[in-house]
């Protein structure tokens, strides 16, 4: 949640020529996150969590994508994005670990 928080903080300053535009595709990446997690666990069952994750997992390579076209394109600087950058780094490291973590916990099939 923290880095939904900070990406629609730091897309508040955007051009508003963007506001239906990268503006609104980094925030549906970044919210689509921690909604997968969420949908991930009420599936009730470890496969479907893994999946999940995995969408989440490609959500946030999508904001790390999106942060560095937004850079590129000079809608925020490096120093303002580097908080959002830095917790997308970090929740990507999280996931990987936890579907690792849960791939581990699988019975090995034959």
């Amino acid at each position: 949640m923290q880095l939904c928080k900070a990406i629609y903080q730091l897309t508040a300053s955007f051009p508003r020529d963007e506001r239906f535009g990268l503006t609104n595709q980094v925030r549906r990446a970044a919210v689509s996150i921690s909604s997968n997690i969420a949908e991930g666990h009420g599936r009730g069952s470890e496969a479907q969590l893994i999946h999940f994750l995995y969408i989440a997992r490609g959500s946030a390579f999508e904001v790390q994508t999106q942060l560095m076209l937004a850079r590129d394109l000079d809608f925020c600087s490096p120093a303002s994005s580097k908080i959002s950058e830095s917790l997308c780094d970090e929740v990507g490291r999280m996931l990987n670990a936890t579907i690792a973590t849960l791939k581990a916990k699988q019975p090995v099939r034959d």
